[in-house]
């Protein structure tokens, strides 16, 4: 298989962190990672979805030493917002796949997740750039991530 990948970055202990049923207002949005920021909580892996009668999902990663205070920080919003529904799912692993050329050649991310998809490793979140893909995974999935993914990284 082609060495597709410069470089594999492995981040533990993560935790993903939803917030559904937010309406559509980009100021509260912006208040809440303001924050979080205030807080000196970083936050990684941002993804919304679509709008949906009015409302969204922001899904977000953070370190698990910070989730008590992240809790706590986005606990202020349920007077704010009361729809707001917070889910919390910690012991989780990113891993970001880097090349330069990822821009060039269509099909990485198609061949990545074929990969994780036969070593059956669930995928919770994904996050991309033109030279950057981020797999969100259940930390006891790691090693076996790893060892699938080793085929296409270069030495």
């Amino acid at each position: 298989m082609d060495k597709i990948i410069s470089k594999l970055n492995i981040t533990q202990n993560v935790t993903l962190i939803t917030l559904a049923n937010i309406p559509i207002n980009n100021k509260s949005i912006a208040e809440i990672f303001t924050s979080l920021a205030d807080a000196d909580i970083n936050v990684d892996m941002i993804s919304q979805t679509s709008p949906l009668k009015g409302k969204i999902n922001i899904c977000f990663t953070l370190q698990d030493d910070v989730l008590f205070n992240a809790i706590q920080t986005l606990g202020t919003y349920k007077k704010q917002i009361p729809s707001l529904r917070i889910d919390v799912n910690s012991n989780n692993t990113k891993l970001s796949l880097y090349d330069e050329n990822m821009k060039y050649k269509p099909g990485i991310a198609a061949k990545t997740m074929v990969i994780l998809s036969e070593a059956d490793i669930d995928i919770k979140m994904i996050t991309t750039s033109e030279i950057d893909i981020s797999y969100l995974i259940y930390a006891s999935d790691e090693e076996k991530a790893i060892q699938s993914l080793k085929k296409i990284i270069k030495d």
